[in-house]
């Protein structure tokens, strides 16, 4: 196809890890895919052209753990909200629902709004129902709420959505039933041939428990977190079960929140080219008044640690796409869903805060310049 495309994006830096691109180059899409990437694509018959010279030119970015049940329960944000102020055209919600109120999260959240939402449904029955800053219960803390048959025939009936199951385990989370959850999510999930999405909070359970059980396909998430739990040593080297962890397929995912992610950490792991497959917010309630912000935030604390901006790119396109076994996200080449976010590194003096409070002071930061939702360039009539 060289003629008649709905949109042209010409003249930005197209970062595509997926497809190995890097470069000046000119991005079309028709009939909500994408139709081509190259050098001076025809203009003919394509009603809009968009000159976003300086910006970069990504596929539309995915975050991999967000909480947006919002209305439904006291975690959720606004995904709109979210989506249109941190460019992400999909959003990963991290267990959220629960067998019990699943189906409300589908027809009153998910299925009514312009960016996509996928799910890691939760083992337990009302999902994660009291997060807040009045109340603070672990779902996972009262074995009675796990129901197997429930999470699993949810799963099943919502497989369009559902693409794992979430279980949060850890001292605050499942208290003295330690590892006892994590067991039940994944009886669930081999039965429904899903994977798995672990949080691990403040042992108990060891990070050994959780990383022993845990199964190729299966994410670790808030990956760089804090001690106690921290996947590095104190004196900055990988420990081993961690190193083992990835060698076994396991995916790691930064899921920053408000506890859990560190400067120390970050930093010792990178200089130990421990590169996070995932880069996420764990946006909610609390974390979005800071230190976590939304996903472009957590990704400009990456570009000041270091990290290279392809890789970074990578870290919330192919990475997350790749963990929810989407293939058809988290690219641009042809023939795949057309969205794209356009990005720009903006010079900006700024102070990054981790969740211990720690901060770090940076020079750029990354801003948002536009999203393609579909194929078309997303306008709901409220500024980007």
């Amino acid at each position: 196809m060289t003629d008649g495309f709905d949109l042209i994006l010409a003249g930005g830096r197209v970062i595509d890890p997926a497809e190995g691109i890097d470069g000046p180059a000119e991005v079309a899409f028709k009939d909500g895919k994408v139709a081509a990437v190259g050098q001076a694509l025809s203009r003919d018959g394509a009603p809009d052209v968009r000159d976003v010279a300086g910006a970069i030119v990504a596929p539309g970015l995915i975050d991999l753990h967000t909480h947006v049940y919002w209305g439904g329960t006291s975690i959720g944000i606004d995904p709109t909200d979210y989506a249109r102020r941190s460019g992400t055209t999909t959003m990963v919600d991290a267990g959220t629902a629960g067998a019990g109120n699943f189906a409300g999260f589908r027809k009153h959240v998910i299925e009514p709004i312009d960016p996509r939402v996928f799910a890691y449904l939760n083992i337990s029955f009302p999902g994660i129902f009291a997060f807040s800053k009045e109340v603070m219960v672990g779902e996972c803390l009262d074995l009675n709420l796990l129901h197997p048959i429930a999470c699993r025939n949810v799963a099943k009936m919502n497989a369009d959505l559902i693409i794992g199951i979430k279980v949060r385990i850890g001292a605050r989370t499942s208290g003295s039933n330690g590892v006892q959850p994590l067991e039940v999510a994944i009886e669930v999930a081999e039965d429904a041939g899903l994977p798995v999405m672990c949080h691990l909070d403040w042992p108990p359970p060891s990070r050994m428990e959780v990383l022993n059980r845990l199964r190729p396909g299966d994410v670790l998430t808030h990956c760089f977190r804090p001690f106690p739990g921290a996947p590095s040593t104190s004196d900055g080297a990988v420990r081993e079960e961690v190193a083992a962890a990835r060698e076994k397929g396991i995916f790691f995912d930064i899921g920053h929140g408000i506890g859990s992610f560190g400067f120390a950490t970050a930093e010792a792991m990178l200089d130990n080219g421990f590169l996070p497959d995932a880069i996420s917010s764990d946006v909610h309630c609390l974390s979005i008044e800071g230190p976590a912000y939304d996903q472009l935030v957590t990704l400009s604390k990456f570009l000041h640690l270091g990290m290279d901006i392809p890789e970074i790119i990578r870290a919330t396109t192919e990475g997350p796409a790749r963990a929810i076994s989407k293939p058809e996200l988290g690219s641009l080449k042809p023939g795949t869903i057309g969205d794209a976010t356009l990005l720009r590194v903006i010079d900006d003096k700024v102070t990054y805060v981790d969740s211990l409070g720690e901060t770090r002071d940076g020079n750029q930061r990354f801003s948002l310049a536009g999203v393609v939702l579909d194929g078309k360039w997303w306008d709901d009539g409220e500024a980007l």
